[in-house]
């Protein structure tokens, strides 16, 4: 099974250059599945429901969000209909959405697994312990199991890679939107890499505007963040799984400008 994930969409630029490449990408790769982190999809982060429909539209198949996954209320109604967006699995129980979905790939079943890290982010309940309930009922469904951890610190993320090598197919980090150059396969098969980008302005300060950020650094004052113009970039990761096994053998970075 070939699976494509695309880093962290910011604004506009970000739905456009998955607009007018997505499907050329696919085709040309063979891609049997095609996640998004959507976030920061929308003008001030979130998501809403005309963007996550549009990203259906334009080849996405599901949707994993992070810390800004509130930052619009109609991301409820998402959860509501059951579409095929996740958020942390981590927050506590009862929180409206699910932490994980199980789609039919070739014939095959995959799981995607959304968590959320707790370093410099908000102290949700324990990824790690959150995700050994959450693979007690997936991993009676199916061996096929990728994660999306989004977190802060590549320490948090380098240690859920190392905690879950064997458990599940892939474990790839994002929210920093800046791709790392470690991907890999761990000794028991599972992919990882500690962030895969971001897929947006290519001229900017993690999408927004660089004089707003450099403005902030030098006079500690607040500023307004717009999402930067100009030519955009698409990163992510292809991962290459064994169906048979559930076991990552290839992984390898893109960079598409």
């Amino acid at each position: 099974m070939k699976v494509l994930v695309i880093g962290d969409i910011v604004g506009r630029p970000g739905r456009e250059i998955v607009r007018d490449l997505l499907r050329t990408i696919k085709q040309r790769l063979a891609v049997d599945l095609c996640i998004a982190n959507g976030e920061n999809a929308a003008v001030g982060n979130g998501i809403t429901c005309k963007i996550a429909h549009e990203l259906y539209d334009y080849g996405v198949d599901i949707i994993t969000m992070g810390n800004h996954v509130w930052n619009k209320k109609e991301i409820i109604k998402l959860f509501e209909q059951d579409e095929m967006i996740i958020r942390p699995a981590n927050y506590p129980p009862g929180t409206v959405g699910d932490g994980y979905k199980i789609l039919r790939v070739k014939n095959k079943k995959a799981a995607v697994v959304n968590l959320a890290g707790r370093v410099y982010l908000d102290a949700l309940d324990c990824p790690f312990q959150t995700i050994e309930k959450q693979l007690k009922i997936i991993s009676k469904v199916t061996n096929i199991i990728i994660v999306d951890f989004h977190a802060e610190a590549t320490s948090e993320k380098t240690a859920m890679g190392w905690y879950l090598d064997g458990k599940v197919s892939a474990v790839y980090g994002t929210h920093t939107h800046v791709q790392t150059a470690d991907e890999r396969i761990l000794p028991k098969g599972t992919g990882y890499i500690t962030d895969i980008g971001m897929t947006g302005p290519y001229n900017s300060v993690l999408g927004v505007q660089k004089e707003i950020i450099i403005n902030r650094f030098i006079t500690h004052l607040p500023q307004r963040f717009e999402v930067a113009d100009g030519p955009a970039q698409l990163n992510g990761i292809v991962l290459e799984i064994d169906e048979s096994n559930g076991k990552t053998t290839s992984i390898n970075r893109i960079i598409v400008k």
